[in-house]
């Protein structure tokens, strides 16, 4: 089976966080949605998406392709659907296209759905359809994840150390915990390979750890949390996602939040996710250029790749940060801040891209990673179609 995931014309809804990737490259429990169907199908998936991100996530074509919407989540009546159609038929839900099997070489979403195969309507679909989707889904996709990966496998052995609670635990070869409480009573608790949990730690199910990542000590890990390869988080967290190579490595709060791919949160940051009035939060939308009701009353931090922000910051309920902001100073910043913004509460400037390259490659050199000319370009790109929402550029264009 050949899968491409296609981004739809839903795609925005999911900004900042899919200015870096194609919504199947997204994490939602332990796996990326792709790793998810590749896992599943025992397929080979690659990407159509937009023309900006191509060069890094490439599409495969084969003379019988699945494209498959990047955005939706796959479960076993899925998948039945999905084996079961033939060349030429697609499945849809309400006005959503979810899949297609087809011959043809299609290099773009408009040319996906305008496609003449034979509609069959689904009636059940797990999709994505915006941002904070991710950590409300995430309790459910580690469980789903956790029997995929596990599924008649033995767990490595556990130091005596530990306090278990549950037998919800699946340690990954080369993975280190010493001292630490871990209760999988309330859902699976799943540490990956070269993981560490240091001691003092308390954590809680659903909980996946992934490769190379570590809980620093004495860190307080409630359910429904997922920390991506090579991350270092500390403090308390609940019900949030890391992506890859980003760090909350002190004290502080973070809760029902989503965080990308090389971003650091300073010592002592703490990120509201429950208003002081308890009413329903409001989120940044880039679809509709404005705030929007999100229909949760706990709602926390976005935060794309790239961004930083210094000690002692204080996120209000329901922030949005775009990519690579440096955020720092006294007070709350403002509920949206746009890509490559510097500063604070006090006022922005813009983070120009010369300082955000220097930046990127000290912090990927690090990690032993390069910063390459494809992710420039992407940088480069997002640099210059995000300057309608630095208003402070706007002023100065226009005084």
């Amino acid at each position: 089976m050949n899968i491409l995931l296609f981004d739809d014309d839903k795609r925005s809804n999911l900004l900042p966080l899919a200015y870096t990737r194609p919504c199947g490259d997204l994490r939602v429990g332990i796996l990326t949605i792709a790793e998810k169907w590749e896992k599943r199908c025992q397929a080979t998936v690659s990407f159509v998406t937009e023309s900006y991100l191509s060069k890094k996530f490439t599409a495969a074509h084969t003379n019988d392709n699945y494209y498959i919407n990047g955005r939706t989540l796959v479960n076993d009546n899925l998948l039945s659907a999905i084996n079961a159609l033939e060349i030429n038929q697609s499945l849809w839900h309400k006005e959503t296209l979810i899949a297609l099997r087809g011959a043809k070489v299609f290099s773009d979403y408009a040319s996906i759905a305008n496609n003449e195969a034979e509609k069959i309507e689904l009636t059940d679909v797990d999709v994505l359809s915006f941002c904070y989707d991710i950590f409300s889904k995430n309790g459910a996709q580690i469980k789903s994840d956790f029997d995929i990966l596990t599924k008649g496998r033995t767990s490595a052995a556990l130091s005596e150390t530990n306090t278990l609670i549950g037998k919800h635990i699946f340690i990954e070869e080369g993975a280190t915990i010493e001292a630490a409480t871990l209760n999988s009573k309330n859902g699976p608790i799943y540490i990956g390979k070269n993981a560490e949990i240091m001691e003092g730690s308390v954590v809680r199910g659903p909980l996946a750890l992934c490769d190379g990542s570590t809980i620093k000590m004495g860190a307080k890990i409630y359910g429904d949390t997922t920390i991506g390869p090579s991350c270092k988080v500390g403090g308390e967290v609940s019900n949030s996602v890391f992506y890859a190579h980003s760090n909350k490595g002190h004290d502080g709060f973070l809760g029902n939040s989503v965080i990308g791919e090389w971003c650091n949160l300073g010592a002592d940051t703490n990120s509201s996710n429950l208003k002081n009035n308890y009413a329903q939060v409001k989120l940044w939308n880039y679809t509709k250029g404005r705030f929007a009701p999100t229909g949760l009353q706990f709602c926390g931090l976005i935060m794309a790749d790239h961004s930083k922000c210094g000690i002692n910051t204080m996120f209000n309920t329901g922030t949005v940060v775009g990519v690579s902001a440096n955020i720092f100073g006294a007070s709350f910043p403002r509920n949206f801040i746009p890509s490559f913004t510097w500063g604070g509460a006090t006022g922005f400037a813009t983070y120009t891209l010369p300082k955000v390259f220097e930046t990127t490659r000290i912090v990927m050199q690090r990690r032993s990673k390069e910063l390459n000319q494809t992710e420039q370009d992407i940088l480069t790109y997002l640099f210059n179609q995000s300057g309608e929402y630095r208003f402070w550029e706007n002023k100065r264009q226009n005084a």
